[in-house]
């Protein structure tokens, strides 16, 4: 897929992952594949930001405002990290439909 999202696309968790802490993060196991893959603190934070669809928007607006991050780095990492999240099947993205 290829991965060029506008702010206002939606990002949530697929079912197909169950998570568990692990230290200061998370670990992820899909079920389909059983591969398993670990989130640092950050993206542990962001996975329970996509619990329920969010927009990458507010997905780092929320990092931004519990992290000391640069608005550049933070926009590269998280759509890093939600591009990554996608590949794996562990997230879907919803584009926003133009009316």
């Amino acid at each position: 897929m290829h991965w060029n999202p506008s702010d206002h696309d939606r990002v949530v968790a697929t079912k197909e992952a169950v998570a568990c802490e692990f230290g200061a993060g998370l670990a992820l196991l899909h079920l389909k594949s059983n591969v398993y893959y670990s989130l640092n603190g950050v993206g542990a934070f962001i996975w329970e930001q996509i619990q329920e669809p969010r927009s990458i928007a507010d997905i780092r607006a929320a990092v931004l405002a519990r992290y000391n991050v640069d608005a550049e780095r933070c926009k590269a990492d998280v759509e890093g990290l939600l591009k990554g999240l996608s590949e794996a099947g562990l997230a879907r993205l919803y584009r926003e439909e133009l009316v």
